[in-house]
């Protein structure tokens, strides 16, 4: 483990455990997730579009050795950055736009001593072209996948990641407190949506992103829109706040007016399936299984389910990771683990984050009170 001041917040002893197992020597984080998850640094801006595009020629990598100091291979652009705030201290500095990433990466491999060692490299990250680049600088070099194998080390979470997430979701309810009794009738999604956002960066978010549709809108993924609030109007959310790279992820409706008999009923509805949801999402249990339950109890109510999932595991980066509860996965949730519940239907969305625990389910999105509508007089 990398000798430094700062605390290292990633469950290192299950990423060492999962590389023995996978008999690796090295691995190498080129996605935002992992090299996010590795390195302890959140990259903003333009440094954070190198991490998500492939085909960059300012991409930024990590090595973490099993035995050694890890290493960071990046540009000079993203150094200054880099060398303030990551736990990770030994840095590889190539020339952006005349040298290739890789060919500074393979470098640093031979001198690792691993130019012979079997070493994971994300398939879902590294193109074609680079993973051949590799290959041909280290013929002997044992290339293997282990996208999948970081997933499950990222999903069991340490006492940091649920701090983080935690201060993620604390600051998202607030701004949904802030902004919700200001929405008034003639405002639009978009100056709504603005609104959110602004109070989420002026809270300390790195950056956020989600949508916010009036009931009338009936794609509500297609952008915040002109669309016109008026009273009787549900309001769907479904947003993502990032504090440090840890999201907070959350989905609030409110109404603006007193809302119908048949609207209460819709609600209370929702928030009671959604509610015994959370409260399936114990160690053991089948994601599937979840999936299976939630399409079951919208059945005894006369609504057939569509959504393609109740839920997913949360992580740094990008908020949507493994485990996913969807239609016949069989993945088995563990103790630590960190859900985004949210069977939902229609504009009717509620979401939170949940800490799977063998005692019960633990609420980290505990600010905003979901018992009842929020009525927007």
């Amino acid at each position: 483990m990398p000798d430094t001041g700062r605390p290292i917040i990633a469950n290192v002893d299950r990423l060492h455990a999962f590389m023995d197992r996978h008999r690796l020597a090295g691995v190498v984080a080129r996605s935002g997730q992992n090299f996010t998850y590795l390195s302890g640094l959140a990259y903003p801006g333009t440094l954070a579009r190198h991490l998500d595009l492939p085909d960059s020629v300012r991409g930024v990598l990590l090595v973490w050795l099993r035995h050694g100091e890890p290493v960071i291979v990046l540009n000079k652009i993203a150094e200054g950055l880099t060398r303030r705030d990551s736990w990770v201290k030994r840095i590889e500095v190539y020339d952006a736009y005349t040298e290739s990433p890789y060919g500074r990466l393979c470098r640093v491999l031979r001198e690792a001593g691993l130019a012979r060692e079997r070493v994971g490299f994300e398939k879902t990250y590294v193109s074609a072209a680079h993973w051949e680049e590799v290959q041909r600088e280290l013929p002997e070099l044992q290339m293997v996948d282990c996208a999948p194998m970081m997933d499950e080390v990222r999903w069991v979470k340490t006492p940091g990641e649920i701090a983080l997430l935690k201060q993620g979701a604390d600051l998202l309810d607030d701004a949904y407190l802030e902004v919700f009794p200001t929405i008034k009738p003639g405002d639009t999604e978009r100056a709504v949506h603005s609104r959110l956002i602004g109070s989420c960066l002026r809270r300390g978010a790195n950056w956020v992103h989600g949508i916010l549709n009036s009931s009338t809108n009936l794609i509500p993924y297609a952008g915040e829109s002109g669309t016109v609030f008026r009273k009787g109007d549900v309001i769907r959310t479904d947003y993502v706040a990032y504090v440090q790279g840890y999201p907070g992820h959350q989905s609030r409706n409110a109404i603006l007016g007193t809302p119908t008999a048949q609207q209460r009923r819709e609600y209370d509805m929702t928030r009671d399936i959604y509610r015994m949801t959370i409260d399936r999402c114990r160690p053991g249990v089948r994601a599937g299984d979840v999936y299976e339950f939630v399409v079951e109890e919208f059945a005894k109510y006369g609504w057939t389910y569509t959504t393609s999932l109740v839920g997913h595991g949360v992580g740094c980066w990008w908020h949507q990771q493994e485990p996913v509860l969807a239609r016949g996965s069989t993945v088995v949730l563990e103790d630590g683990m960190v859900l985004a519940l949210e069977p939902h239907r229609d504009y009717w969305h509620l979401q939170d984050l949940v800490v799977v625990r063998a005692r019960g389910p633990e609420l980290i999105s505990d600010k905003f009170s979901t018992d009842q509508m929020f009525v927007i007089e």
